[in-house]
């Protein structure tokens, strides 16, 4: 079960890269989309954080 938290947090952090990078490329020519992408990875890397902690206090209980 520890495998699945520590994956999904691992993905989660690779969609922030992923926005991250999108928001640097589109930030001058379609500024509208870059502000999406901008939420998209402020979103991600709240619940890769949320996903941290619950898999820290979950390998705590154990």
């Amino acid at each position: 079960m520890n495998k699945i938290f520590r994956f999904s947090e691992i993905v989660y952090w690779i969609i922030v890269v992923l926005c991250v990078i999108e928001v640097y490329i589109k930030w001058e020519s379609n500024p509208q989309r870059a502000k999406l992408f901008l939420l998209f990875g402020i979103v991600s890397a709240c619940m890769a954080l949320f996903r941290r902690r619950w898999r820290k206090r979950f390998q705590n209980r154990s």
